[in-house]
Parts: structure tokens; sequence; C-alpha cells
């Protein structure tokens, strides 16, 4: 039985594989068996290829992406939806419980991923923590949303979108 023969590479070839005959198909270890065609492993146009479309800010991409993800949880975002009805005052510690009925410890972790994602303020008064929602977070993330759905690409309607109340 002869060895598998190497193929000559072709100009536009770069990286040439081993090329198994129809006789040598199932011979070679790892060989594929019973093909109608030969095998040609060639990968031609190899670094040819465009690069993938890499956004202009990843690092601010990054960080949408993680503030998206931390309010990507029902309590969490019940957190949120409270903080912002209560804004610009913000709630303390014992009022978001009792509102949720979320248990302390589970309410102090939720709270700290909003905290650590920027999505809200925290000031201590006195013996309590009182949490505020960041707007300004908020709005950052609005204006991505809407820059990219109905400006950019217009796969929305801007009206569709914002309702102006009178």
């Amino acid at each position: 039985m002869s060895p598998p023969t190497v193929r000559p590479a072709r100009k536009c070839c770069v990286v040439p594989f081993i090329f198994l005959t129809s006789s040598q198909k199932g011979s070679a270890p790892g060989a594929t068996k019973n093909l109608p065609f030969d095998i040609d492993l060639y990968f031609c146009k190899y670094r040819n290829m465009a690069p993938a479309q890499i956004p202009k800010n990843t690092e601010q991409l990054a960080k949408y992406a993680d503030r998206f993800s931390a309010m990507g949880t029902e309590p969490r975002l019940r957190i949120m939806q409270l903080l912002l009805s209560a804004h610009p005052e913000g709630l303390v510690v014992g009022e978001i419980q009792a509102e949720l009925d979320i248990p302390n410890s589970t309410l102090s972790h939720h709270l700290d991923k909003l905290k650590n994602e920027d999505l809200v303020h925290v000031r201590r008064e006195s013996t309590f923590l009182r949490y505020t929602a960041n707007t300004e977070a908020l709005q950052e993330l609005l204006q991505f949303l809407y820059a990219e759905c109905c400006t950019r690409n217009q796969a929305l309607k801007p009206q569709d979108i914002v309702r102006i109340c009178t």
C-alpha cells in the first residue's frame, strides 16, 4: 500500500494538505470511507478573507452589554422600575425590600450588581443606604438603542417608539 500523496499547491492556495486518491480512501487512519468523490483538502484564499466587522468602540459596546445583562433578570428589572418610580428621591433598602418582598441577602446581591454596572447610585444617610436610578446611564442605553434601530438602519420608525404625552 502506498502512502498518501501530497498534491502540489495551486497558485491561489497557500496551505496544501494531504490528498487521498479514491484507491487510498479508508486505508489511511482517520480517512473518510465510502465517499463518491475525492477529498481535496485545500484552503484556497487562505488569509485573503475580509476581517469580521468589529464595532468601532468595543469597550462601549461591552459596557452596554453588561448593563443590559445586569437588568436582564426579573428582580433587577423590578428594582429599576421601582427606583424610577421614586425618582429623584430614591428609596432606602428597607422600602425596596418591603415593596418587592425580596429577602435581604438576595436584594443586597441584586443592588450590588446594579451598582457595579453604574445603573444605580447609592448614598449613605446615617445608618441607611438610599438607592436612586442613574438616569444618565439609562439615557445612554436608550440613545444606543434608538440610534441602532431608528436612525442608522431604520428598522423601526421613531414615531413608533417615542410617544409624546400632552
